[in-house]
């Protein structure tokens, strides 16, 4: 059995394998593909849609407990890169 993770865009359960890692460093969003980075993360699917609703949700900030903002820039191009491909 493989281990549910809450999208905190869609707020969907789904696989951890369904869902990306995504970790604060310095006020950053960084991707954590290996999933292994210490420290709290968030699970968002790998779409363009479910990282929005989050980001404007303020959900990334709520379930990494960080005060602030931060910034998205690093999610962003990611989700770029990956459409185009």
């Amino acid at each position: 059995m493989e281990p549910v993770r809450m999208c905190v865009g869609c707020r969907t359960r789904d696989s951890r394998s369904a869902l990306m890692r995504v970790v604060a460093v310095d006020s950053r969003l960084v991707i954590d593909e290996a999933a292994s980075a210490p420290g709290r993360g968030a699970w968002v699917h790998p779409s363009r849609t479910c990282a929005e609703l989050a980001i404007q949700r303020r959900a990334f900030v709520r379930a990494l407990r960080v005060s602030g903002a931060l910034d998205t820039q690093t999610l962003e191009e990611w989700l770029s890169a990956m459409e185009i491909k």
